[in-house]
């Protein structure tokens, strides 16, 4: 049989674009079918951790070949788990003459498929994922066909490789992302007019929750408090003459609390292309004080009262700052704080404070 005259470096180009396709590798297995003059083509791979994928290309078993499949043998019954990695097997090399399934299996569904002639190979990426790369066809491959599957392979070990590499931190990073919304805290990137460069994933939804900050017209970060729109701005053409100026944090709202803190962007070539003077860290509850008491009652089994002082002391209060604002006497403040230890295993103000904040109510 001919091979078609595709370019392999064309094949490798696509194969390592595949990973960011979607169907993933489609035009690879395209690719490769047509220059293997397969009538099919599939490359199918289990994670370490998570179902089998099947990536294919061309045409498939008709609908009623199918069902035969699923019916009869539920799946395919060749030993591909036992096939050696790396190495290009044709169909009889999979069989074993004395398996009656087997045979019955290329009898009733890959030959009446189109599907007589394969050549297969396994391969393990550095992860432990198992994949495997099949072209079928009704008429046999050149010997050129097993050649060209075998150049590939490492190639395809590679590709996967990154694959599960980038799924990996893709994973990872929604947790992250995931993470920094819970806590309510993100990022921006402006540049020296205040205009939005770049931001984390969860700042919109921050954006959509407060009235402080928001997105502004010509994509400019606009504060509700004209003064510390006045100083920020002030602070960022500062900061673009001296990237060495010293950082600001601001508060924005006590109840909930949000703050942000405004630092320069001290490395501007780490990122080609950016004209980013000064990062925004954006960190503030999505809760308030009710809310927090609330809480704190379900968590700790505090009385009301007693939730109120517990959030008051871990807001930085003293106990008589805290009985001052809440309107009840020293005494009675310091009555409530013995029970509040008592409570939340707590051994003073401290230990208070960072049972409060390394509780789950830090992601709440």
């Amino acid at each position: 049989m001919r091979m078609v005259n595709t370019g392999e470096s064309d094949l490798l180009a696509a194969l390592y674009e595949g990973m960011f396709e979607q169907p993933l590798w489609h035009r690879f297995l395209e690719m490769l079918r047509s220059a293997t003059g397969a009538s099919y083509a599939a490359l199918f791979f289990r994670p370490p951790e998570g179902p089998i994928v099947q990536l294919f290309a061309g045409r498939e078993l008709p609908q009623h070949l199918q069902q035969r499949l699923f019916e009869r043998y539920g799946d395919d019954p060749l030993p591909h788990r036992r096939m050696r990695e790396g190495r290009v097997y044709a169909l009889p090399e999979l069989m074993d003459p004395n398996d009656a399934i087997q045979r019955s299996f290329v009898d009733e569904v890959l030959v009446p498929g189109g599907m007589g002639y394969l050549r297969s190979v396994r391969l393990t990426e550095a992860g432990g994922t198992d994949a495997w790369l099949t072209i079928v066809n009704d008429r046999d491959f050149s010997a050129a066909t097993g050649s060209l599957l075998s150049r590939i392979t490492r190639h395809v070990r590679i590709a996967l490789h990154n694959f599960v590499a980038l799924e990996r931190e893709r994973m990872r990073s929604s947790i992250s992302s995931e993470m920094m919304g819970r806590l309510n805290f993100g990022w921006l990137t402006i540049d020296s007019r205040c205009r939005i460069v770049d931001q984390s994933p969860n700042v919109d939804e921050i954006f959509r929750r407060t009235s402080l900050l928001r997105h502004g017209r010509y994509d400019r970060l606009t504060f509700a408090s004209a003064s510390v729109d006045r100083d920020v701005a002030a602070l960022i053409k500062a900061f673009a003459c001296d990237a060495e100026s010293r950082p600001r944090a601001f508060r924005l709202s006590q109840d909930p609390w949000m703050d942000i803190f405004v630092t320069p962007v001290h490395d501007r070539h780490a990122s080609p292309g950016s004209n980013a003077a000064a990062i925004v860290y954006l960190s503030g509850d999505r809760w308030s004080r009710d809310d927090r008491c609330d809480q704190l009652t379900d968590l700790f089994g505090l009385l009301p009262s007693e939730a109120r002082l517990a959030w008051a002391i871990a807001q930085g209060r003293s106990i008589a700052e805290a009985a001052r604002e809440l309107g009840i006497t020293i005494e009675t403040a310091r009555n409530y704080s013995k029970k509040i230890y008592s409570k939340t295993g707590a051994g003073g103000q401290a230990d208070l404070v960072r049972i409060i904040f390394t509780s789950v109510l830090a992601i709440i």
